[in-house]
């Protein structure tokens, strides 16, 4: 029986995309406007290819830095690579995005398609950032081009992640407007909250998915909210293998762990056998925010509390904000069984994930970070130019959808819908 296809939307770095993957269905397209994030989907599927191909030595040979990224993708065939098609989802660029996809599907049909358009527009935190508080951006509107999407290629169910924002944003109207566009292009939907840790990510991380169905067509749409995952676990369990390293510290490629793995990272295949560690570097930090980040680790340590920005000595403060975002420093709680949501801000600055260790004083590597997102060890998150992988890497991993909580939920569309 072949697989179920998609095309994914939005696609960012994967994580939504690799779940689904996991799951069994077949990838037909990736769209991004994105060009790292681009090239961090093209790794991905060589991964896939080449471990499907039994060549994964090769693979191996990219992590530890012994090819370069052009050589890997020479040895993925070009049709696969071309499924990544980089460019913005917008009326100028649709036609051409539809034409590289006509060629793609080969007269396969289209079972699936999944993804999420940005977030800032329906986000609370970045409505407050906004002047305008996001009226009039045009990212207010891309779910009209995702329904034109369905109009064309008439999937049988569609995927739409958001964020809870999306709820409220302008007073619902976003989101009855979308109910109503999504009807008139011929599918009904139905909205979940979703929160990530109750799949198993160990993070507090929730979700608006919108699962959608073509119209008068009876199926058996599973209910993401009745969810319990099997796979438990701790923070320190994403943290207690990986070296010791200081801020500014680390390796990209072809590092060591320092233990062996454990139930949870085995059970959630972050870890899966292979032993080879990649992008666990951290970014540097002043002195300034070293001593705050000592004082944030003490008092979670010693107290179990979280540090007040006003608290802090009066020579430590710099912001003149004192009213508002008073734990922008927040250390990573080791002994939790989630812990705060990864953002896209993670990318300017680690104040909001601060290590555990005072021995380390530095916020989080990349690594830890994917893990939070329940990226494999194997999953590697590429910039524009080679070696330059570090902030990049960081605004994939924030924006992603965590692959663990994406493959349940495609794991149980294709048991529920397609009964395989």
């Amino acid at each position: 029986m072949s697989k179920p296809t998609f095309i994914d939307l939005f696609a960012g770095a994967g994580g939504l995309s690799e779940g689904f993957i996991r799951a069994g269905f077949e990838p037909l397209a990736h769209v991004e406007m994105d060009k790292a994030a681009c090239y961090t989907l093209k790794t991905r599927l060589c991964y896939h290819y080449l471990k499907g191909n039994r060549k994964f030595d090769t693979y191996i040979s990219y992590l530890k830095g012994e090819i370069d990224r052009d050589k890997l993708y020479e040895k993925v065939p070009t049709e696969i690579l071309d499924t990544v098609i980089n460019l913005p989802i917008s009326k100028e660029s649709n036609p051409t995005i539809h034409r590289r996809i006509g060629k793609l599907l080969n007269k396969r049909k289209v079972d699936l398609i999944i993804g999420g358009p940005p977030c800032q527009a329906y986000s609370l935190a970045g409505r407050a950032r906004d002047i305008n508080n996001m009226v009039g951006d045009h990212r207010n509107y891309l779910y009209v081009h995702y329904a034109k999407y369905l109009e064309r290629y008439r999937p049988k169910m569609f995927l739409f992640e958001n964020v809870i924002g999306l709820k409220s944003a302008k007073n619902g109207s976003y989101l009855k407007n979308m109910r109503a566009l999504f009807l008139k292009k011929g599918y009904e939907m139905k909205l979940f909250t979703v929160v990530a840790h109750k799949y198993g990510v160990l993070q507090n991380r929730r979700r608006v998915i919108i699962l959608g169905w073509e119209k008068g067509k009876e199926l058996n749409v599973p209910d993401l909210e009745v969810v319990s995952s099997v796979i438990k676990g701790k923070v320190s369990d994403l943290l207690s293998d990986l070296p010791q390293i200081a801020a500014g510290g680390g390796v990209d490629r072809s590092s060591s762990y320092a233990t062996s793995t454990n139930n949870y990272l085995s059970e959630s295949k972050i870890r899966n056998g292979l032993e080879v560690l990649t992008q666990h570097v951290a970014r540097p930090h002043t002195e300034q925010d070293k001593k705050i980040y000592r004082i944030a680790i003490k008092k979670w340590t010693n107290e179990q509390e979280r540090l007040n920005y006003n608290d802090l000595p009066e020579e430590l403060k710099t912001h003149s904000n004192r009213d508002s975002f008073l734990d922008r420093f927040k250390v990573v709680g080791e002994n939790e069984e989630h812990t705060q949501t990864v953002v896209a801000h993670i990318a300017k600055d680690g104040h909001y994930y601060i290590h555990p260790d005072i021995h380390q004083t530095r916020s989080l590597s990349v690594r830890e970070a994917a893990r939070l997102q329940s990226f494999s060890d194997d999953y590697y998150f590429e910039g524009v130019k080679k070696g330059t992988t570090r902030t990049p890497a960081f605004k994939q991993i924030g924006n992603a959808v965590p692959p663990l909580m994406a493959f349940i939920i495609a794991k149980s569309i294709k048991d529920s819908v397609y009964g395989i």
